[in-house]
């Protein structure tokens, strides 16, 4: 117990349980107002959600650097619907924003947004929300989206920056389909679903292409999961 008072006494553990306590009455305060407009508009929800996350970066941006004396250096590892910047997307075209686009409109070439995409592989995602995970294959991507026309260059794995000047800029200047797979993953409407229109170059200021992915491992599988799906489904017999 000595010990223990004696650390609460240090200056900068009281301010780290002071912005710990904030940081909470925060959450409680915004999930209030997101699961009350849940019922009301997906927009607004979605819109709540993402200005909370980016809301909790700026304060935990603000933290760091007083308590360390310099700038902040953070890494936020997300859905690229969340980090691609809503404005090069048609979540921009439906009054959407995101963490990306609020990152770029606050710290402007102090934030480097980096997507991810893949052709083909394997995921851990569930067939509804609520249900438990499962490994699933990731059906072969659409012709002429993104992942497509990366698969189409033959190199498997590669990293992509948009510098702003080169011809892979502006090739991926124009909408093309991208897909995302986020907790749920349908692929009898996969289109539907899963794909949206996005000018990438835009959209991230780099990306990552892996051709053929491999499910994220549970730290305790389920025989569900460890089985996997059969590699016809689900138009085999």
């Amino acid at each position: 117990e000595r010990a223990a008072d004696l650390a609460r006494s240090d200056g900068r553990i009281a301010r780290v349980e002071y912005f710990s306590a904030a940081q909470n009455a925060r959450l409680v305060r915004n999930a209030e107002r997101y699961y009350r407009l849940m019922y009301r508009s997906d927009v607004s929800s979605w819109n709540l959600r993402d200005a909370h996350m980016a809301e909790t970066l700026a304060e935990l941006d603000q933290h760091l650097t007083a308590e360390n004396g310099r700038p902040a250096k953070i890494v936020v590892w997300e859905h690229n619907s969340h980090l691609g910047d809503a404005r090069a997307t048609e979540m921009g075209r439906r009054g959407e924003w995101n963490v990306g686009q609020l990152c770029r409109e606050r710290y402007g070439n102090n934030s480097f947004l980096i997507g991810f995409t893949t052709f083909e592989g394997t995921v851990t995602a569930a067939d509804n929300w609520g249900e438990p995970a499962h490994r699933m294959r990731v059906r072969k991507a659409l012709p002429e989206s993104v992942e497509e026309v990366f698969h189409r260059s033959g190199i498997g794995r590669f990293f992509l920056h948009f510098d702003g000047a080169s011809q892979c800029d502006s090739a991926l200047r124009v909408p093309l389909l991208e897909r995302a797979i986020g907790v749920i993953y349908r692929p009898e409407t996969e289109r539907q679903s899963h794909y949206f229109k996005a000018r990438l170059s835009q959209q991230f200021d780099a990306v990552i292409h892996i051709d053929e992915t491999r499910a994220v491992e549970p730290l305790e599988r389920s025989a569900r999961w460890a089985a996997g799906e059969a590699e016809t489904f689900p138009s085999g017999v």
